[in-house]
């Protein structure tokens, strides 16, 4: 009976507590209150295999990333995000500008009891409407997440799936130049721009370096074709 009780998880003293009161009711809520930290255990591991395996995709995706300056039309699937609208326009600042919107980020994550390890996929956006007229206006901050986020409530928001404009480059400060050079290209092939201006972090590799963000950068507008 010792070994059973062992095996559902029960401690030393918790088994000896029962064996000496002979409470059925003790027991049965002992093996609830196992089987509620079963169940979050299950959560945890869940969430945290969930994002091994989307840092596994990012470095394969950096490993096989096209190489920075390259155009490319994408069929992107429908994406979920959660986020917050910017306190300032960090395209007026330096690093330091999208460092602070970051952080104010990662405590909204924590308030909402995401975890941290979400805060590594990153996205800003500016308006369709201030892209199209040059203006580089934060819209957003936000992560990418699963359909299903536990332990939160937190109402995630879609990205539509559909086609997108896209150009990689891999260093923080080009993103004003190769997001111009974006808006050019689907210009010059007569794509219509016909939603916000993204920028998502792929990857991020500080390990390598500690002088500046290492970080591989897709910038991305979803487009329509003229009939």
């Amino acid at each position: 009976m010792i070994a059973y009780m062992k095996e559902l998880g029960m401690s030393l003293s918790e088994i000896a507590d029962v064996l000496q009161k002979e409470d059925l009711a003790l027991i049965e809520d002992i093996l609830a209150q196992k089987n509620e930290q079963l169940h979050e255990q299950m959560r945890e591991l869940k969430s945290r295999h969930d994002a091994v395996e989307r840092a596994i995709m990012s470095i394969e995706r950096y490993r096989k990333s096209p190489k920075t300056g390259t155009m490319a039309l994408e069929y992107i699937d429908r994406r979920y995000i959660w986020g917050i609208p910017c306190s300032a326009n960090f395209y007026e600042s330096d690093i330091r500008g999208y460092e602070a919107e970051l952080s104010g980020l990662r405590a909204a994550l924590e308030k909402e009891n995401f975890s941290q390890i979400h805060s590594y996929n990153i996205g800003t956006s500016i308006a369709k409407e201030d892209f199209l007229e040059g203006n580089f206006v934060a819209e957003k901050i936000f992560v990418f997440t699963g359909k299903h986020v536990e332990n939160t409530h937190a109402v995630l928001q879609t990205i539509d799936s559909g086609m997108y404009a896209c150009i990689y480059l891999d260093r923080y400060d080009d993103e004003i130049a190769y997001a111009n050079m974006l808006k050019d290209y689907c210009k010059q092939n007569n794509y219509q721009i016909a939603g916000d201006y993204i920028c998502e972090v792929m990857t991020e590799f500080n390990v390598f370096c500690s002088d500046q963000r290492n970080m591989f950068l897709r910038l991305q507008v979803p487009i329509s074709f003229p009939k």
